[in-house]
């Protein structure tokens, strides 16, 4: 365990520090890295692990066989979970009034000083997203900065949503892990504080076989509504169809959040399956000439009245036109960086980063004042007029 503190001059103040911790205790092994935990017991002979490591080693005994596991015989099965699902949970919110929605925004997630949550800017935001027209809002998503949250913090959100602004607007949890232990809890906890639907991306770096997404995505979608999100970008592997079409045989399939292009959209409204864009840019393409049923958006953090004129209004080449600088602006580094760095600038939010994500550089900065300028500055949310803020203005903050 260690923990540091400097002053990054002249870029921005920071304080850095980690925690690692192991435990063994008769047959538990348990580790802890800052916000991530995993458990494994192998002491109980009738565990399914316990069953799962005998087949496989008895199988290796013979060397002439060689298929260790088909995914219709899978040792792994799920009669050691017991998922808090209910009818309260899954009648909550028809499926319909899920797969409708034309406009969710992900929303940002706004600190204090100290790194901690700044709930009155967050409300604030929401309050204005909803006013602008905003039928939805994902919470915690990577715009949000789930991966930069403890789970107690991440469900805290989410029932904070729920509880001020259920009533107004479709509230969507991130509750997806690499993880599928922690992706089912999450899962079960987000529906308990009662979201509509959950966001469920796709196992990341310690990747997984076609049959295991599979697998991974049927455990969550026996709990309630899921929306599959797809974002290669993020993941370095693609959802293929093939596993999409499998899933839709899930009645708790809500629709695709899809990230790859507007031909993959298109073959699965083709087929009947509810997509929506993560793609700003090709939002209004993929609502008009592919059959998305909307976006799930960044931008609309900032401009949510345009974005809800692009997804309502009929085809607006002109509108797609004027929003594109401002699209390519945001996704110049990782969302939501530029955001961030946005929304600060316009006084909505403190100027506060949690690690690893900085502020864009200066030139940056000055070039955004100009696009609002250029834009217009009624088009977006706030009231302050919008200003280049010094490096000295930003905190980021490494132990949150």
């Amino acid at each position: 365990m260690f923990s540091n503190s400097f002053e990054a001059k002249p870029l921005f103040r920071a304080s850095i520090g980690s925690d690692l911790s192991v435990s063994f205790s008769s047959g538990q092994v348990t580790m802890l890295k800052n916000s991530c935990s995993c458990s494994m017991s192998t002491a109980e002979p009738g565990s399914v692990f316990f069953r799962s490591v005998f087949r496989t080693c008895s199988k290796r005994k013979d060397p002439k066989n060689t298929t260790y596991w088909k995914p219709p015989q899978a040792s792994a099965g799920n009669d050691f979970h017991l998922p808090m699902s209910s009818s309260v949970v899954k009648n909550r919110t028809s499926m319909e009034g899920i797969r409708s929605l034309r406009l969710i925004t992900a929303v940002k997630t706004p600190y204090l000083p100290n790194g901690q949550f700044d709930l009155d800017s967050y409300d604030n935001l929401v309050d204005m997203q909803i006013a602008k027209g905003i039928e939805g809002i994902l919470v915690a998503g990577s715009t949000g900065e789930g991966q930069l949250m403890t789970w107690s913090e991440q469900i805290m959100l989410i029932a904070h949503t729920v509880n001020c602004f259920g009533d107004r607007v479709k509230v969507v949890g991130n509750a997806g892990s690499n993880c599928t232990s922690e992706a089912i809890k999450a899962t079960e906890r987000g529906f308990a504080v009662g979201m509509n639907a959950a966001l469920h991306i796709s196992p990341y770096y310690g990747k997984t076989s076609l049959d295991g997404l599979v697998a991974h995505y049927y455990s969550v979608l026996s709990i309630g509504p899921v929306i599959v999100y797809n974002i290669p970008t993020r993941t370095n592997q693609d959802i293929p169809p093939s596993v999409v079409q499998t899933l839709a045989q899930s009645p708790n399939l809500v629709g695709v959040k899809e990230c790859v292009g507007t031909e993959r959209i298109k073959q699965y409204t083709d087929e009947g399956i509810v997509v929506w864009t993560g793609n700003d840019k090709m939002s209004h393409d993929a609502r008009w000439d592919f059959g998305a049923v909307g976006v799930q958006s960044v931008a609309s953090n900032l401009v949510p009245g345009l974005m809800r004129k692009l997804m309502f209004e009929n085809k607006n080449v002109t509108l797609n036109s004027k929003l594109i600088p401002l699209f390519d602006w945001l996704s110049q580094e990782p969302v939501p960086i530029a955001l961030n760095t946005a929304l600060a600038q316009l006084g909505v939010i403190k100027p506060v980063f949690r690690l690893p994500h900085v502020p864009l550089p200066v030139n940056k900065r000055i070039e955004f004042v100009n696009l609002v300028k250029q834009m217009g500055r009624e088009h977006f949310v706030g009231e302050k007029d919008a200003q280049v803020l010094e490096n000295d203005d930003f905190i980021v903050v490494g132990r949150y």
